[in-house]
């Protein structure tokens, strides 16, 4: 048996994993798209470094785009099996994915205009929303807790990884000659402080892990609240500086978190008067989405809601959905919060607010997670004065910030804590993927000293034996 790592190696999108049996079987876990990584991200995602038709069966962990962006192209390419996942990943994907090729048409009008500029030839998207449309038909859906057959000699189970509604921990037994081998692949994992979801849950004995590690060398800040830090930045941009708070934050999760907490600030008659505006049809489409899906709420949030039905909802709350409505919020002056996608300010409607907004002092513009370094919310957080968007340059006068400590991530006491429920001694291999290199390092330090002695960091596209 081996592993090939072709996403998400030392780096932290495009998660894409296969496996390849003795027999030649293939079984692709995630098949995400590259986000943030600059001039490299349209070539990384045009070519998977395997082949589609090849791969047998695949298991998709959560709804990311970074884990299930590149499911329609990789269907176009000639994969024809079937795509497990669970009901809620089914639901927030068949959204997720039909917006991403909507963003891919609409995005690729302005570089086709910059390269028809350059006599260089059109490009065409990854994928068409059809296409996206098409790939709902592949998904199977599969409960929490148990076992079910994948392909011949392979089956899988799946437990809660807290990060989003519907993400899970991937567990596979896989029997070759006589020998079974249990692998387990972590997919995200979540907080267990979470503000709305459960906390991850323990999971049965493995031989090989294929383990996140976004946040390996960091810890999140619990001493602030994340209500009161967004009170911080509302009252500084707005209150003070009468201007326009500006929030990247992507659709799934970190959304509703936001909205939560400004519910709480509400409850709590600490939130500012003010006009908050959540300008992403994705984000208004995942915020119900999720509002159907109760049980996985901690129970801190479930009894919130036995006296406010809706914990997502608070006065002077306007959802924007059409792109004219969109715009006229470039003509009206602050003090204003707008809450739009996407998370790490590349794509999507919260660019275009950027864009108009960054050279005015009076604004805010505020990035609630983590951001890929060479992308626009990257760029700016590493303090960069001026910017390309839309093929415009702009000087850097708006305010800057980020509130870190709300990613839906956890950060390294919490991958800990998720180990805990495993004996180091029958780990034979565990997989450091999904982070940057230079964390990823540390934290492989780190597991070391807590007993697990063969800690591996692969690079894009090494494949790895496993006896």
């Amino acid at each position: 048996m081996k592993i090939s790592f072709h996403g998400a190696a030392r780096t932290v999108t495009g998660s894409k994993h296969v496996i390849t049996l003795k027999n030649g079987k293939k079984l692709l876990l995630d098949c995400g798209m590259f986000q943030g990584l600059g001039k490299e991200t349209d070539m990384l995602n045009r070519h998977f470094g395997f082949e589609p038709e090849e791969i047998d069966m695949m298991i998709l962990s959560h709804a990311h785009i970074d884990h299930s962006g590149l499911i329609p192209k990789l269907i176009k390419d000639g994969f024809r099996g079937r795509i497990f996942c669970t009901h809620g990943t089914s639901e927030l994907a068949s959204v997720l994915l039909e917006d991403s090729a909507e963003i891919q048409e609409d995005e690729i009008k302005y570089v086709n205009k910059r390269r028809a500029a350059a006599g260089q030839p059109y490009l065409k998207p990854l994928y068409t929303v059809d296409d996206a449309k098409k790939a709902v038909d592949y998904l199977v859906e599969a409960e929490y807790g148990v076992w079910f057959d994948v392909m011949e000699g392979v089956q899988a189970m799946f437990t809660d990884a807290g990060h989003i509604i519907g993400s899970t921990c991937v567990h596979l037994k896989i029997k070759e000659k006589g020998k079974e081998t249990r692998i387990t692949f972590s997919g995200d994992i979540g907080r267990y402080r979470d503000a709305i979801l459960k906390s991850p849950e323990n999971f049965p004995q493995a031989d090989c892990i294929i383990m996140e590690s976004t946040y390996g060398n960091s810890l999140h800040d619990t001493h602030v609240t994340t209500p009161d830090m967004l009170l911080n930045w509302i009252e500084k941009a707005c209150m003070q500086k009468k201007g326009k708070l500006i929030m990247a934050a992507f659709s799934v999760g970190r959304t509703q978190e936001i909205l939560y907490s400004l519910n709480q600030l509400e409850l709590e008659n600490r939130l500012p008067a003010l006009d908050y505006y959540v300008d992403s049809p994705l984000s208004i489409e995942a915020t119900e989405i999720m509002k159907k899906y109760p049980g996985y709420f901690n129970k801190t949030i479930q009894r919130i809601m036995q006296t406010d039905k809706d914990p997502f909802s608070f006065e002077g709350l306007h959802y924007v959905k059409s792109v004219e409505q969109s715009k006229l919020l470039n003509f009206q002056d602050g003090p204003m919060v707008i809450i739009s996608a996407s998370g790490m300010a590349d794509a999507g409607r919260v660019k275009h607010h950027i864009s108009n907004n960054i050279e005015n002092s009076h604004n805010t513009i505020l990035m609630t997670g983590y951001c890929e370094p060479h992308s626009l919310g990257g760029r700016l957080l590493s303090g960069d004065k001026e910017v390309n968007i839309f093929g415009v340059l702009h000087e850097v006068h708006a305010e800057i910030g980020s509130v870190r400590s709300m990613s839906a991530h956890g950060d390294y006491e919490d991958m800990c804590q998720w180990l805990a429920c495993q004996d180091p001694g029958q780990i034979s291999k565990l997989f450091l993927v999904h982070g940057e290199y230079d964390v990823q390092q540390d934290f492989k330090n780190r597991l070391l000293k807590k007993g697990f002695t063969d800690v591996e960091i692969p690079a894009q596209h090494q494949e790895i034996g496993l006896g």
